[in-house]
């Protein structure tokens, strides 16, 4: 009994912990962590909700220095506001829910593509998530911080990329494998081997 009561303490333990890495962890992030110079890619704004009692209402995201973002996704239930430089390029995006928000156990994403610089290095989401009550939190900090802005880091690349949010790659010979054949194979002998089944049980019913 002493026994199960020490495993049931360490359980717990174990989960406390989980659950408290997985709210440490939630903040505003941009995937993917990484991507190339000169390739289009598309961004996806995730949006968790931690305060209690109160709603994500909006979040607005700076646009950063080394990537031109050109298109939105629409999202169902929110609106989006753009804000252009005097150049006509996309400086930042507000989101904006038309309905109650996201509540505390929700998080939402948003997407967006562009094109990265030939030349960039880091890009640095900041990024302004509004409540319900009208705080704001800032996620605008250095990645030690308590509310760190998302960073994507860019390596570097040959600048050949195609016009969907990818990297276009060269064309490969398509082959197969054993193991791609190994499914199929499987299929034939259980086939095989069902008829042979069949076979077998209406030899006996004749008998």
């Amino acid at each position: 009994m002493k026994k199960m009561k020490n495993w049931s303490m360490v359980l717990v333990t174990a989960l406390s912990l989980f659950l408290f890495a997985g709210l440490a962890s939630a903040h505003v992030t941009v995937q993917p962590a990484q991507t190339t110079q000169g390739g289009y890619e598309v961004f996806t704004v995730r949006v968790p909700s931690e305060a209690e009692k109160v709603t994500t209402t909006s979040v607005k995201v700076t646009v950063p220095d080394g990537i031109k973002v050109s298109r939105v996704q629409p999202k169902a239930g929110w609106k989006y506001e753009l804000e252009k430089n005097s150049d006509g390029a996309i400086t930042t995006i507000t989101w904006t829910t038309e309905g109650a928000g996201l509540s505390q156990t929700e998080f939402d994403e948003f997407r967006v593509s562009g094109k990265v610089a030939d030349d960039a290095k880091e890009l640095t989401w900041k990024a302004y998530q509004t409540y319900s009550d009208k705080s704001v939190v800032e996620w605008t900090g250095a990645p030690d911080s308590e509310h760190p802005a998302s960073v994507t880091t860019v390596a570097a690349g040959t600048g050949d990329s195609d016009h969907h949010g990818g990297t276009a790659a060269a064309p490969t010979e398509t082959t197969t494998s054993s193991s791609d054949k190994l499914p199929l194979v499987l299929s034939i002998i259980a086939l095989v081997l069902g008829a042979a089944g069949l076979i077998a049980a209406l030899a006996r019913k004749k008998r």
